[in-house]
Protein backbone atom coordinates (compact mmCIF):
# COMPACT_ATOMS: atom_id res chain seq x y z
CA UNK A 1 0.00 0.00 0.00
CA UNK A 2 1.46 3.80 -1.42
CA UNK A 3 2.29 6.24 1.07
CA UNK A 4 0.04 8.32 -1.26
CA UNK A 5 -2.72 6.34 -0.43
CA UNK A 6 -2.38 6.16 2.90
CA UNK A 7 -2.07 9.79 3.34
CA UNK A 8 -5.44 10.39 1.67
CA UNK A 9 -7.16 7.73 3.42
CA UNK A 10 -5.88 9.26 6.87
CA UNK A 11 -7.50 12.87 5.58
CA UNK A 12 -10.19 11.23 4.47
CA UNK A 13 -10.85 9.94 8.00
CA UNK A 14 -9.49 12.87 9.66
CA UNK A 15 -12.21 15.39 7.79
CA UNK A 16 -14.95 13.37 8.65
CA UNK A 17 -14.23 10.98 12.12
CA UNK A 18 -15.59 14.03 14.30
CA UNK A 19 -19.55 13.74 12.61
CA UNK A 20 -18.95 9.88 12.97
CA UNK A 21 -18.17 9.48 16.10
CA UNK A 22 -21.10 12.32 17.07
CA UNK A 23 -23.62 9.58 15.52
CA UNK A 24 -22.06 6.77 16.77
CA UNK A 25 -22.91 8.14 20.09
CA UNK A 26 -26.43 9.06 18.86
CA UNK A 27 -27.22 5.68 17.61
CA UNK A 28 -25.42 4.31 20.64
CA UNK A 29 -28.19 6.18 22.59
CA UNK A 30 -31.35 5.28 20.84
CA UNK A 31 -30.20 1.42 20.86
CA UNK A 32 -30.21 1.74 24.57
CA UNK A 33 -33.19 4.24 25.38
CA UNK A 34 -34.97 4.80 22.12
CA UNK A 35 -35.87 7.18 19.38
CA UNK A 36 -37.79 8.93 22.24
CA UNK A 37 -35.18 9.29 24.27
CA UNK A 38 -33.66 11.86 21.87
CA UNK A 39 -34.28 15.68 21.99
CA UNK A 40 -35.21 17.49 18.71
CA UNK A 41 -31.96 18.81 18.45
CA UNK A 42 -30.60 15.06 18.39
CA UNK A 43 -33.01 14.05 16.36
CA UNK A 44 -32.22 16.24 13.73
CA UNK A 45 -28.43 15.23 14.01
CA UNK A 46 -29.31 12.00 13.74
CA UNK A 47 -31.07 12.13 10.46
CA UNK A 48 -28.07 14.64 8.97
CA UNK A 49 -25.63 12.92 10.23
CA UNK A 50 -26.69 9.24 8.96
CA UNK A 51 -27.49 11.29 5.81
CA UNK A 52 -23.51 12.31 5.39
CA UNK A 53 -22.28 9.17 6.62
CA UNK A 54 -23.82 7.34 3.54
CA UNK A 55 -22.52 9.76 1.58
CA UNK A 56 -18.50 9.59 2.97
CA UNK A 57 -19.14 5.46 2.25
CA UNK A 58 -20.69 5.95 -1.42
CA UNK A 59 -17.37 8.24 -1.63
CA UNK A 60 -15.49 5.74 -0.13
CA UNK A 61 -16.04 2.87 -1.98
CA UNK A 62 -15.32 5.26 -5.39
CA UNK A 63 -11.84 5.95 -4.26
CA UNK A 64 -10.87 2.38 -2.71
CA UNK A 65 -10.08 3.11 0.69
CA UNK A 66 -8.71 0.81 3.24
CA UNK A 67 -11.19 -2.43 3.63
CA UNK A 68 -10.98 -1.17 7.54
CA UNK A 69 -12.18 2.08 7.15
CA UNK A 70 -14.96 0.65 4.69
CA UNK A 71 -16.06 -2.04 6.86
CA UNK A 72 -16.55 0.85 10.07
CA UNK A 73 -18.57 3.18 7.64
CA UNK A 74 -20.67 0.42 6.43
CA UNK A 75 -21.23 -0.78 10.01
CA UNK A 76 -22.02 2.48 11.15
CA UNK A 77 -24.51 3.45 8.36
CA UNK A 78 -26.73 0.01 8.80
CA UNK A 79 -27.19 0.71 12.72
CA UNK A 80 -28.00 4.25 11.95
CA UNK A 81 -30.50 2.65 9.70
CA UNK A 82 -31.81 0.80 11.46
CA UNK A 83 -32.41 3.47 14.53
CA UNK A 84 -33.94 5.78 12.26
CA UNK A 85 -36.30 3.46 10.24
CA UNK A 86 -36.78 0.24 12.45
CA UNK A 87 -39.35 0.35 14.88
CA UNK A 88 -38.52 1.39 18.04
CA UNK A 89 -40.88 -0.73 20.46
CA UNK A 90 -40.15 -2.05 23.89
CA UNK A 91 -41.82 -5.39 25.12
CA UNK A 92 -43.85 -3.40 27.67
CA UNK A 93 -45.16 -1.62 23.73
CA UNK A 94 -45.53 -4.72 22.01
CA UNK A 95 -47.64 -6.06 24.35
CA UNK A 96 -49.79 -3.03 24.60
CA UNK A 97 -50.03 -3.33 21.22
CA UNK A 98 -51.10 -6.80 21.12
CA UNK A 99 -53.58 -6.28 23.82
CA UNK A 100 -55.26 -2.85 22.41
CA UNK A 101 -55.04 -3.60 19.12
CA UNK A 102 -54.13 -7.12 18.02
CA UNK A 103 -56.30 -9.23 19.66
CA UNK A 104 -59.76 -7.51 19.97
CA UNK A 105 -59.35 -6.26 16.24
CA UNK A 106 -58.49 -10.24 15.57
CA UNK A 107 -61.61 -11.05 17.51
CA UNK A 108 -63.65 -8.53 14.78
CA UNK A 109 -62.56 -9.87 11.86
CA UNK A 110 -62.76 -13.90 12.82
CA UNK A 111 -66.40 -13.05 13.55
CA UNK A 112 -67.68 -15.20 11.00
CA UNK A 113 -65.47 -18.40 12.18
CA UNK A 114 -66.35 -17.51 15.87
CA UNK A 115 -70.31 -17.78 15.34
CA UNK A 116 -69.32 -20.82 13.47
CA UNK A 117 -67.60 -22.21 16.43
CA UNK A 118 -70.36 -20.42 19.00
CA UNK A 119 -73.30 -23.14 16.71
CA UNK A 120 -70.97 -25.94 16.91
CA UNK A 121 -70.78 -25.77 20.67
CA UNK A 122 -74.54 -25.39 20.90
CA UNK A 123 -75.30 -27.53 18.57
CA UNK A 124 -73.60 -30.01 20.75
CA UNK A 125 -75.23 -29.02 23.66
CA UNK A 126 -78.53 -29.82 22.39
CA UNK A 127 -77.69 -33.19 20.58
CA UNK A 128 -75.96 -33.94 24.18
CA UNK A 129 -79.24 -32.51 26.24
CA UNK A 130 -81.48 -34.99 23.62
CA UNK A 131 -79.54 -37.79 23.61
CA UNK A 132 -79.90 -38.03 27.97
CA UNK A 133 -83.48 -37.02 27.58
CA UNK A 134 -84.10 -40.13 25.34
CA UNK A 135 -81.43 -42.17 27.33
CA UNK A 136 -79.73 -41.28 30.46
CA UNK A 137 -77.01 -44.48 29.91
CA UNK A 138 -75.76 -41.97 27.43
CA UNK A 139 -74.44 -39.63 30.20
CA UNK A 140 -71.62 -42.79 30.69
CA UNK A 141 -71.20 -42.62 27.76
CA UNK A 142 -69.69 -39.24 26.91
CA UNK A 143 -68.99 -37.59 29.90
CA UNK A 144 -65.07 -37.97 30.87
CA UNK A 145 -64.78 -39.50 34.41
CA UNK A 146 -62.23 -37.34 35.50
CA UNK A 147 -64.78 -34.35 34.86
CA UNK A 148 -67.85 -36.37 36.33
CA UNK A 149 -66.28 -36.29 39.40
CA UNK A 150 -69.16 -37.81 42.03
CA UNK A 151 -72.01 -37.15 40.14
CA UNK A 152 -73.66 -39.82 37.60
CA UNK A 153 -77.06 -41.03 36.88
CA UNK A 154 -77.36 -42.61 40.19
CA UNK A 155 -76.52 -39.23 41.89
CA UNK A 156 -79.65 -38.24 43.70
CA UNK A 157 -80.79 -34.48 43.64
CA UNK A 158 -79.49 -33.70 47.21
CA UNK A 159 -76.31 -35.96 46.22
CA UNK A 160 -75.85 -33.02 43.63
CA UNK A 161 -77.16 -29.88 45.14
CA UNK A 162 -74.05 -31.03 47.91
CA UNK A 163 -71.17 -30.65 45.03
CA UNK A 164 -72.84 -27.28 43.81
CA UNK A 165 -73.32 -26.00 47.34
CA UNK A 166 -70.03 -27.25 48.80
CA UNK A 167 -68.70 -24.47 51.29
CA UNK A 168 -66.97 -26.66 53.09
CA UNK A 169 -63.93 -27.24 51.22
CA UNK A 170 -60.61 -25.51 52.08
CA UNK A 171 -60.71 -22.53 49.91
CA UNK A 172 -56.93 -22.24 48.85
CA UNK A 173 -56.75 -26.30 48.59
CA UNK A 174 -60.32 -26.08 45.84
CA UNK A 175 -58.07 -22.99 44.22
CA UNK A 176 -55.32 -25.41 43.74
CA UNK A 177 -56.72 -28.81 42.82
CA UNK A 178 -59.32 -27.47 40.91
CA UNK A 179 -57.47 -24.81 39.05
CA UNK A 180 -54.50 -26.35 38.64
CA UNK A 181 -56.61 -29.44 36.67
CA UNK A 182 -58.91 -26.82 34.81
CA UNK A 183 -56.44 -25.31 33.30
CA UNK A 184 -54.40 -28.37 32.16
CA UNK A 185 -57.53 -30.15 30.96
CA UNK A 186 -58.87 -27.33 29.08
CA UNK A 187 -55.56 -25.84 28.07
CA UNK A 188 -54.87 -29.04 26.52
CA UNK A 189 -58.53 -29.27 24.55
CA UNK A 190 -57.66 -25.67 23.35
CA UNK A 191 -54.55 -26.05 22.07
CA UNK A 192 -56.30 -29.58 20.00
CA UNK A 193 -58.67 -27.75 18.69
CA UNK A 194 -56.33 -24.61 17.38
CA UNK A 195 -54.16 -26.97 16.15
CA UNK A 196 -56.37 -29.72 14.14
CA UNK A 197 -58.42 -26.80 12.60
CA UNK A 198 -55.43 -26.69 9.91
CA UNK A 199 -56.65 -29.95 8.81
CA UNK A 200 -59.60 -28.62 6.61
CA UNK A 201 -61.70 -27.44 9.57
CA UNK A 202 -63.24 -31.21 10.41
CA UNK A 203 -61.22 -32.07 13.42
CA UNK A 204 -61.79 -28.68 15.39
CA UNK A 205 -65.18 -29.16 14.64
CA UNK A 206 -65.80 -32.42 15.97
CA UNK A 207 -63.70 -32.03 19.18
CA UNK A 208 -65.85 -28.48 19.07
CA UNK A 209 -69.21 -30.65 19.16
CA UNK A 210 -67.98 -32.64 21.51
CA UNK A 211 -67.22 -30.26 24.24
CA UNK A 212 -71.28 -29.23 23.81
CA UNK A 213 -72.10 -33.09 24.19
CA UNK A 214 -69.99 -33.10 27.26
CA UNK A 215 -72.23 -29.98 28.59
CA UNK A 216 -75.38 -31.34 27.40
CA UNK A 217 -75.32 -34.26 29.17
CA UNK A 218 -74.28 -32.65 32.46
CA UNK A 219 -76.66 -30.10 32.27
CA UNK A 220 -79.84 -32.36 31.36
CA UNK A 221 -78.60 -34.36 34.50
CA UNK A 222 -79.49 -31.55 36.50
CA UNK A 223 -82.29 -30.59 35.10
CA UNK A 224 -83.98 -33.67 35.68
CA UNK A 225 -83.56 -33.56 38.60
CA UNK A 226 -85.35 -30.19 38.92
CA UNK A 227 -82.20 -28.04 39.65
CA UNK A 228 -81.13 -26.72 36.69
CA UNK A 229 -81.54 -22.56 37.48
CA UNK A 230 -78.65 -24.21 40.26
CA UNK A 231 -76.51 -25.36 37.42
CA UNK A 232 -76.72 -22.76 35.76
CA UNK A 233 -75.59 -20.08 37.95
CA UNK A 234 -73.15 -23.16 39.15
CA UNK A 235 -71.34 -23.35 35.68
CA UNK A 236 -71.75 -19.21 35.08
CA UNK A 237 -69.21 -18.22 37.16
CA UNK A 238 -66.73 -19.84 35.25
CA UNK A 239 -68.18 -21.18 32.58
CA UNK A 240 -69.02 -17.65 30.44
CA UNK A 241 -65.41 -17.31 29.99
CA UNK A 242 -64.40 -20.44 29.67
CA UNK A 243 -66.54 -21.44 26.60
CA UNK A 244 -66.14 -17.87 25.27
CA UNK A 245 -62.18 -19.34 25.01
CA UNK A 246 -62.92 -23.04 23.71
CA UNK A 247 -64.94 -21.14 21.17
CA UNK A 248 -62.36 -18.57 20.01
CA UNK A 249 -59.59 -21.35 20.27
CA UNK A 250 -61.84 -23.16 17.53
CA UNK A 251 -62.21 -20.25 15.72
CA UNK A 252 -58.71 -19.49 15.38
CA UNK A 253 -58.28 -23.60 13.93
CA UNK A 254 -61.27 -22.55 11.86
CA UNK A 255 -59.12 -19.48 10.51
CA UNK A 256 -56.42 -21.51 9.51
CA UNK A 257 -58.37 -24.52 7.59
CA UNK A 258 -60.05 -21.87 5.13
CA UNK A 259 -57.12 -20.69 4.39
CA UNK A 260 -56.04 -24.02 3.36
CA UNK A 261 -59.70 -24.64 1.78
CA UNK A 262 -59.69 -21.36 -0.01
CA UNK A 263 -56.62 -19.77 -0.77
CA UNK A 264 -57.75 -17.68 -3.19
CA UNK A 265 -55.30 -16.23 -5.73
CA UNK A 266 -52.93 -17.04 -2.74
CA UNK A 267 -51.07 -20.19 -2.75
CA UNK A 268 -51.73 -22.03 0.46
CA UNK A 269 -49.00 -21.74 2.14
CA UNK A 270 -49.40 -17.65 1.40
CA UNK A 271 -52.73 -17.58 2.76
CA UNK A 272 -51.67 -19.80 5.92
CA UNK A 273 -49.39 -17.35 6.51
CA UNK A 274 -51.64 -13.98 6.39
CA UNK A 275 -54.67 -16.05 8.24
CA UNK A 276 -52.12 -17.44 11.11
CA UNK A 277 -51.54 -13.95 12.18
CA UNK A 278 -55.17 -13.31 13.25
CA UNK A 279 -55.13 -17.07 14.43
CA UNK A 280 -52.08 -16.74 16.75
CA UNK A 281 -53.52 -14.05 18.39
CA UNK A 282 -57.08 -15.54 18.92
CA UNK A 283 -54.52 -18.73 20.58
CA UNK A 284 -53.39 -16.55 22.47
CA UNK A 285 -56.56 -14.68 23.93
CA UNK A 286 -57.52 -17.96 24.75
CA UNK A 287 -55.03 -18.77 26.60
CA UNK A 288 -55.51 -15.67 28.59
CA UNK A 289 -59.23 -16.50 29.37
CA UNK A 290 -58.82 -19.78 30.37
CA UNK A 291 -56.33 -18.66 33.00
CA UNK A 292 -59.12 -16.15 34.15
CA UNK A 293 -61.31 -19.11 34.14
CA UNK A 294 -59.45 -21.30 36.28
CA UNK A 295 -59.32 -18.79 38.79
CA UNK A 296 -63.04 -18.26 38.83
CA UNK A 297 -63.06 -21.99 39.01
CA UNK A 298 -60.86 -22.51 41.72
CA UNK A 299 -61.35 -20.11 43.76
CA UNK A 300 -64.48 -17.65 43.32
CA UNK A 301 -66.74 -20.46 42.76
CA UNK A 302 -65.76 -21.91 46.45
CA UNK A 303 -66.90 -18.57 47.56
CA UNK A 304 -70.09 -17.49 45.88
CA UNK A 305 -72.59 -19.99 47.14
CA UNK A 306 -75.40 -17.84 46.16
CA UNK A 307 -77.11 -18.29 43.04
CA UNK A 308 -77.93 -14.70 41.85
CA UNK A 309 -74.05 -13.60 42.48
CA UNK A 310 -72.85 -16.47 40.63
CA UNK A 311 -75.06 -15.40 37.57
CA UNK A 312 -74.02 -11.66 38.16
CA UNK A 313 -70.67 -12.42 38.43
CA UNK A 314 -70.34 -14.55 35.07
CA UNK A 315 -72.16 -12.91 32.55
CA UNK A 316 -70.81 -9.66 34.27
CA UNK A 317 -67.14 -10.35 33.47
CA UNK A 318 -68.41 -12.22 30.00
CA UNK A 319 -70.33 -8.78 29.52
CA UNK A 320 -66.58 -6.96 30.05
CA UNK A 321 -65.15 -9.73 27.69
CA UNK A 322 -67.51 -8.76 24.65
CA UNK A 323 -67.14 -4.92 25.56
CA UNK A 324 -63.38 -5.06 25.22
CA UNK A 325 -63.82 -7.17 21.96
CA UNK A 326 -66.38 -4.64 20.61
CA UNK A 327 -64.82 -1.09 21.61
CA UNK A 328 -61.28 -1.46 22.55
CA UNK A 329 -58.66 -0.85 19.71
CA UNK A 330 -60.40 0.53 16.65
CA UNK A 331 -58.35 3.51 16.42
CA UNK A 332 -54.87 1.99 15.21
CA UNK A 333 -52.08 4.22 14.50
CA UNK A 334 -50.95 3.76 11.23
CA UNK A 335 -47.74 0.65 10.87
CA UNK A 336 -46.16 -0.11 8.06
Amino acid sequence: MSDAFLMRSARFRKEREADWKRLEALITRVEKRGLNSLEFEQARDLATLYRQAMNSLSLAREISLDKSLLFYLESLCARAYLAVYAPQESLRGLMARLFIYGMPGAVRRCAPQILIAFLTLGLGALAGYFLFVEDPTWYNTIMPPELADTRGINSSREDLLSVIYDSERDALAAFTAFASFLFSHNTQIAIFIFSLGVLVCLPSFMLTFYNGLVIGVFVALHIDRGIGYDIAAWLSIHGVTELSAIVIACAGGFTLGLAVLFPGELTRGEALRRSGRDAVKLAILAAIMLVVAAILEGFFRQIVQNPETRLIVGWGIGGLWLAYFLLVGHKRPGTS
